[in-house]
């Protein structure tokens, strides 16, 4: 399947945060599959702030919510009262199916959506195309 992201082309700094390394990697080769070159993993939430306050903000972040040391919702919680990064979109990728947690979610303005695990390339892409039609209004 092909998409086209020529009007993503400036989104190209991706933060992955999630404690697994085997989704970190299948995620990087989906990335990499799209024509992203840009992305940078880190394990759990206090290494997101410690990137993000060290580095250019992210455009994209795709954020778990189960990780040791902070998690995805003490992160959203920390970027907030730190103010960071406020104009990134946030992508909960996670294995949480449940419903109290969607519902939690949406009550973060720059969380866009929530997917849930695995995460495969025709997912990512349905992301990407969110992000795209977001992009023409």
């Amino acid at each position: 399947m092909n998409y086209n992201f020529n009007k993503m082309i400036y989104l190209n700094n991706i933060l992955i945060v999630d404690d697994d390394d085997i989704t970190n990697f299948i995620t990087k080769s989906h990335l990499g599959k799209l024509g992203f070159k840009n992305f940078k993993s880190v394990s759990n939430g206090r290494e997101a702030i410690e990137y993000i306050t060290t580095n250019q903000d992210p455009d994209i972040i795709l954020l778990d919510l189960n990780m040791p040391v902070m998690d995805g919702w003490e992160f959203l919680e920390e970027r907030k009262r730190l103010n960071l990064c406020p104009n990134a979109k946030i992508y909960l990728v996670t294995s949480s199916g449940r419903t109290e947690d969607k519902i939690k979610a949406a009550q973060y303005d720059n969380v866009k959506d929530y997917v849930e695990k695995p995460l495969n390339c025709d997912q990512l892409s349905q992301t990407f195309i969110k992000i795209n039609s977001c992009l023409e209004d």
